[in-house]
């Protein structure tokens, strides 16, 4: 039921001329924020890059065509389907880290204070699932080294750079040239449906702030309840109980 891993990394920069404090980050150096999602085949499936490095992962969410896209069901995710081996339907998700929001769509880890053995066993499932984002971020520099050290280049160029470097990822993991094409076309330009261009402009002047609600919504506590029951009854594997 798991759509992809999504996550945030910081391409780092040597300071950017005439841009002030912006692209200074909390680890205090410039950089220009990824945001990604990619599949179990290490794919990206959508990019947005070039937001400055000030902003948390979290604000980069909630203001990228994603989010909106997921607020407003323009997505076309699949239906809801039965959990194998049970009766109980949960949507498709994505899987992502504590920085994001937790939503019927996202599922994120539980607070680490006070976690019980089963939402323990949530969390290591779910980090698991999301190493996925974090191997293609390291498949991604170790084959464009360029992001081994800051890039010397302004920031939107630099966004250019992140964006063809992605590109180049996926096609290189293909062997279908055209089915690589296609799909890459799709997440790149950070569109939902067909890549028209005035179809992303207008997804991202619409409100935001279904992604930022602060108390997750009953409905999305429920989705995790359920997951993690499921990981605890017929969807558990041997090795989960060695965490």
């Amino acid at each position: 039921m798991c759509i992809g891993a999504m996550d945030g990394k910081h391409i780092v920069l040597k300071k950017p001329a005439n841009t002030g404090s912006t692209y200074y980050n909390y680890k205090h150096t410039f950089s220009l924020q990824l945001l990604a999602v990619v599949d179990s085949q290490y794919r990206f499936l959508y990019v947005d890059a070039g937001c400055q490095g000030r902003i948390g992962d979290a604000g980069v969410f909630a203001n990228s065509t994603l989010c909106t896209a997921l607020a407003t069901n323009s997505l076309h995710i699949p239906e809801p389907e039965t959990i194998p081996s049970t009766d109980t339907t949960v949507p498709y998700v994505l899987v992502a880290d504590d920085a994001f929001p937790l939503t019927p769509c996202i599922m994120k880890p539980y607070a680490h204070r006070g976690q019980n053995q089963q939402q323990r066993i949530f969390n290591y499932r779910l980090s698991r699932a999301r190493r996925t984002v974090e191997n293609a971020f390291g498949i991604l520099s170790a084959r464009f080294r360029v992001f081994r050290g800051p890039l010397e280049i302004n920031p939107q160029r630099a966004t250019d750079v992140v964006m063809a470097a992605t590109v180049l990822h996926n096609y290189l993991l293909d062997s279908s040239r055209s089915r690589s094409l296609g799909s890459v076309a799709q997440g790149a330009t950070s569109t939902a449906d067909n890549g028209d261009r005035q179809t992303e402009i207008a997804l991202g002047m619409r409100g935001l702030r279904p992604c930022l609600q602060k108390n997750p919504p009953v409905t999305a506590k429920t989705v995790r309840h359920t997951f993690t029951d499921y990981f605890m009854t017929q969807g558990q594997v041997p090795w989960q109980w060695d965490v």
